[in-house]
C-alpha cells in the first residue's frame, strides 16, 4: 500500500506547486523565529512577488520599471526588472504561489521576446551586440521612445542575464517547454559581446547609444558592477580575461576603511552590496583582495548594513524618525518634483536639499541623504543581518501602516521630514503629520526584497545558481576559491 505521505507528496509535485520540500525544512535562522515574525516575512515576500505577477506584460514577458502606471508619467519596461522577475517566478513556484506551468509560460514569453527582438544600431532597436536598452516600450519591446537618453546598458543587461541564467538552471525537467527555456537562455547569454562593450579595454563601459557611441564611463572600483564582471569573465563566447578583475579591484583601497564603527569595503547605496548577492552565495568565497582582508564579500555586506543602521542612529543631518529601526539609503524615488516652466523653483533655498529619483547612500567618500528612507535598503540586507532587519520591518509596518505598506508590499520610499503641501511632487503624496510617501513601486527595488527574503529563508536562489556553469567559471576566472565553489569542484 502506498504510504499516505508519499501519495500527498506526489500530488503536490504533479500540481507543480513545489518542486522541492523547501518550505518544510527552512534553515534554522528562519525556523527559530516566532511564528508572528515568520508570518510577517511570508506576507512581505508574497506581496512583493505579486508586483512581478500583476505588473508584467504576459505577451512578451516585459516588466515595468515603476508601477502602477500613473497618468502623465512615462511608463516603460526595465530590463533589470525582468531579471528580478524571472527569478521571482521560481520563488513563486517553490512557495506555492504560482503553478510551475504558469511560471514556465511566463518565462518562455520573456526569453522568446529577448531572443527574437531586433538587434542592430538602429535607434529603435531593442538591443545591439547581445546587450539591451535599459528601458523598453512595454508593448513593442523597442527602445523606449527611441530616446537619446535611453542607453544600451551593460550593467542592466547583467541583471537581466542573471535572471536568464537562473531560468536556465531552475527549469531542469525533460519537457519540451523547459528544454526550450534552457536553450534560449544559453543562446541569449552566449550572444552578449562583453569584449565589444569594453572597446579594447579590460574594463567594461557603462552605456552606448547610436547617437553618441560609448560613454567611456568605465566601471572600476567597488559598485554594483561587481556582478557584471563575473558574468563577463564567465562567458563561453566573448569572455574578458582575468586581468579585468585585477583592474576592477585596483581602486578598492579608496573605499576600504572604517565607517560608523564598521571596517569594510564601502559603497554608499545599499544596492551596490545587494544585487550580486541576490544570485551568488559569497559565504566563504574569497578573491585575492578579500583573502588579504580576512573576510568575504558576504561579511562585507553585513558590515555595510550595520554601518547604515549606525548612521541612522547617529543621524548627522537630523532627519525626522531616523533611528535603530528606521534606516536604509539606496537608489529610489524621493519627494522632489520639477517646478512648472516659468514658475520659481520652490526648492531652491532649502538649507538641506530634497531630491527626486537618486542614488542615496552614506559611506566613505559617498554621502547623499535627504531624509528619504527606501525600505528595500534594509529589507534587501536581511540575508546579511536579519537581527537588525527584522525589527526594522516590524517598526516600519507598525509606525506608518498602510501609508507605507500596501498591496505590493512597501512602497518605494518615504520621507517623514518632507511635510510641505505646496510644492510639486515627482511621485507620491504628503500625508499630514506623517510626511511624504511614495505611491509607486520600482522593480529593481522590489527585486532585492523578494529574493533576499527567500535566500534568508531557504538559500533557494543561491543553491539554484551554484549549478550554473557560467557562474562557476566567472568566479574561478576572477580568482575566487573556498565555500561552495570548492565543494562543487570536489564532486
Amino acid at each position: 500500500m502506498l504510504n499516505v505521505n508519499v501519495f500527498i507528496a506526489l500530488l503536490v509535485l504533479a500540481a507543480g506547486w513545489q518542486d522541492a520540500a523547501l518550505a518544510k525544512a527552512p534553515p534554522s535562522g528562519f525556523a527559530a523565529l516566532p511564528k508572528a515574525q515568520q508570518a510577517m516575512l511570508d506576507d512581505v515576500e508574497k506581496r512583493t512577488f505579486e508586483y512581478f505577477v500583476d505588473g508584467a506584460n504576459t505577451k512578451n514577458g516585459l516588466m515595468p520599471d515603476h508601477w502602477p502606471q500613473v497618468p502623465g508619467n512615462d511608463y516603460f519596461a526595465s530590463i533589470a526588472s525582468v531579471g528580478f522577475g524571472l527569478t521571482a517566478y521560481g520563488i513563486g513556484v517553490e512557495r506555492g504561489w504560482m503553478k510551475r506551468g504558469e511560471a514556465v509560460k511566463r518565462t518562455l514569453a520573456a526569453l522568446r521576446f529577448f531572443h527574437d527582438a531586433p538587434q542592430s544600431d538602429a535607434a529603435d532597436a531593442a538591443g545591439y551586440h547581445g546587450f539591451f536598452y535599459h528601458f523598453l516600450d512595454m508593448e513593442t519591446g523597442k527602445r523606449f521612445n527611441s530616446s537619446r537618453w535611453v542607453e544600451l546598458s551593460s550593467v542592466d543587461t547583467a541583471w537581466l542575464m542573471y535572471g536568464v541564467l537562473f531560468a536556465q538552471s531552475y527549469y531542469d525537467r525533460n519537457t519540451k517547454d523547459e528544454e526550450e527555456i534552457r536553450r534560449l537562455a544559453d543562446e541569449l547569454f552566449r550572444r552578449v559581446d562583453w569584449r565589444w562593450f569594453s572597446d579594447g579595454n579590460p574594463l567594461v563601459q557603462g552605456g552606448w547609444t547610436p547617437e553618441n557611441g560609448f560613454d567611456y564611463n568605465y566601471y572600476r572600483g567597488y559598485s554594483e558592477a561587481f556582478g557584471l564582471y563575473i558574468l563577463a569573465l564567465g562567458s563561453p563566447t566573448h569572455a574578458l580575461g582575468p586581468e579585468s578583475w585585477t583592474r576592477w579591484t585596483q581602486t578598492y583601497g579608496k573605499t576600504w576603511g572604517e565607517f560608523q564603527g564598521q571596517t569594510h569595503l564601502g559603497a554608499g547605496p545599499a544596492f551596490w552590496h545587494q544585487y550580486t548577492h541576490t544570485w551568488i552565495d559569497f559565504r566563504g568565497l574569497k578573491d585575492d583582495y578579500m583573502r588579504d582582508k580576512g573576510i568575504d564579500y558576504f561579511e562585507n555586506g553585513k558590515r555595510a548594513a550595520l554601518s547604515q543602521r549606525e548612521y541612522a542612529i547617529h543621524n548627522p543631518m537630523q532627519w525626522k524618525d531616523y533611528g535603530a529601526n528606521v534606516w536604509g539609503l539606496t537608489a529610489g524615488n524621493g519627494p522632489r518634483g520639477a517646478s512648472r516652466k516659468g514658475e520659481p523653483d520652490r526648492y531652491a533655498n532649502d538649507p538641506k536639499p530634497f531630491y527626486g529619483y537618486i542614488a542615496r547612500g552614506a559611506g566613505l567618500g559617498y554621502s547623499v541623504d535627504d531624509g528619504t528612507i527606501a525600505p528595500t535598503a534594509a529589507i534587501g540586507s536581511i540575508a546579511f543581518a536579519p537581527e537588525i532587519v527584522i525589527p526594522a520591518i516590524e517598526e516600519m509596518q507598525k509606525r506608518y501602516g498602510d501609508d507605507l505598506y500596501t498591496k505590493y508590499g512597501f512602497v518605494d520610499g518615504f520621507n517623514p521630514s518632507f511635510t510641505f503641501t505646496d510644492r510639486p511632487l515627482r511621485t507620491g503624496r504628503v500625508v499630514p503629520g506623517k510626511g511624504w510617501f511614495d505611491t509607486l513601486y520600482i522593480g529593481i527595488d522590489q527585486g532585492p526584497i523578494v529574493t533576499m527574503i527567500e535566500n534568508y529563508r531557504s538559500d533557494f536562489i543561491w543553491k539554484t545558481m551554484r549549478k550554473n556553469p557560467y557562474i562557476r567559471e566567472g568566479l574561478k576566472r576572477a580568482g575566487f576559491t573556498g565555500g561552495w565553489l570548492d565543494e562543487t569542484a570536489k564532486k
